[in-house]
């Protein structure tokens, strides 16, 4: 497997927090925040913790994603 297709999957499980009605957009919001900031980290190493100690550097489409994430 591609390292871009873990990442792929990485951010789609990472995002997905069960809700399959979420968009790819949403969960590929973040695919270069994570490449920046939390390259490395499989799907339950906390992805979504690595990018929300690092938010105040995200991009705002990433920051959106998290925002919406926390609303479901």
């Amino acid at each position: 497997m591609s390292k871009s297709s873990f990442v792929a999957i990485a951010l789609a499980l990472a995002f997905s927090g069960g809700a399959s009605a979420q968009s790819s957009d949403q969960r590929g919001a973040c695919k270069a925040d994570y490449d920046k900031f939390c390259a490395g980290l499989a799907p339950g190493g906390g992805i979504v913790a690595c990018l929300n100690a690092k938010r105040d550097q995200l991009s705002a489409t990433c920051k959106a994603a998290l925002d919406s994430r926390k609303k479901k």
